[in-house]
């Protein structure tokens, strides 16, 4: 006997009840940004109970007619008024305890904002300026049942309500590894920029020192990058000062054609000695 297939319409009782335990289900963001001199986590301070006053990842209840991508980015913008371009998912927090209120599972999204501070100060080092918008040129503000928003320093975070401190070393991890494998940085970085700019953005987020030679050669080798015709004053002609990103129509970081994908081959190059990721 077929079974007819069950489409839910917003606002209508669903057809089937359990007698099992409901489990909640949560979403958060762990939003990364970089402002030239620091690599940056967003953090909401709370303004209800449980963990009043403490700081968190903003996020909250999924509603029943959304996914959990949707969920998250609307909390996202309802707490801090910001939206996000890139969005993965890390995985799902299911410990029983996690929280105080109910049996509740999250799942977290590892989100790249681009800081309008690091666009301002590369126009200004290159004698230009630019009254328009780009994605990263409003602040956070605090929204809906979040008393605050701001931007941490990842070394610096102050004590995180529930289990966020352990969502966000798994967050930071999985950053580390799309950064040298996927070239992500394109979301961080401005539309151009100065090769010591991406440079100190690797060891932040790598939390190592990197040979600056050695940076540069294997990121130019990659073929991900292209110079500009901004140079600093008094820079040669010759030498390029700013940088920028060959980015498809899709947003994706692309390689001209015939030459090897993008990705920072970890492994290879700490085998060879003398790749990106040597530490001083």
């Amino acid at each position: 006997m077929a079974h007819s297939v069950y489409k839910y319409r917003k606002g209508e009782a669903y057809p089937h009840c359990y007698k099992y335990p409901q489990v909640a289900v949560t979403a958060d963001c762990v939003v990364f940004s970089y402002n030239g001199r620091n690599v940056q986590v967003l953090l909401i301070k709370r303004g209800g109970e449980p963990f009043k006053d403490c700081w968190a990842f903003p996020g909250g209840f999924v509603n029943p007619d959304e996914t959990v991508e949707a969920g998250a980015a609307r909390e996202l913008l309802e707490e801090t008024s910001l939206r996000t371009e890139f969005m993965r998912q890390i995985r799902v927090f299911s410990a029983p305890d996690r929280d105080p209120r109910q049996r509740t599972m999250t799942v977290p999204f590892l989100c790249l904002w681009r800081s309008a501070q690091l666009y301002q100060s590369t126009l200004s080092a290159c004698g230009e300026s630019d009254q328009g918008s780009v994605a990263g040129d409003v602040g956070a503000i605090a929204g809906d049942d979040a008393s605050d928003a701001r931007w941490f320093d990842i070394e610096n975070l102050p004590d995180l309500a529930f289990d966020h401190r352990q969502i966000f070393s798994e967050a930071l991890d999985v950053l580390r590894k799309v950064l040298v494998n996927e070239d992500i940085a394109c979301h961080l970085m401005p539309k151009t920029f100065t090769m010591p700019q991406l440079h100190r953005l690797y060891e932040q987020i790598l939390g190592k020192k990197l040979d600056r030679r050695n940076f540069a050669r294997k990121m130019l080798a990659e073929n991900i990058l292209e110079p500009t015709s901004k140079r600093k004053d008094g820079t040669p002609s010759r030498i390029p000062s700013f940088y920028s990103f060959r980015v498809s129509e899709g947003g994706s970081i692309s390689t001209p054609e015939g030459s090897s994908s993008p990705g920072l081959d970890l492994d290879v190059s700490q085998r060879q000695g003398q790749g990106i990721l040597d530490a001083v």
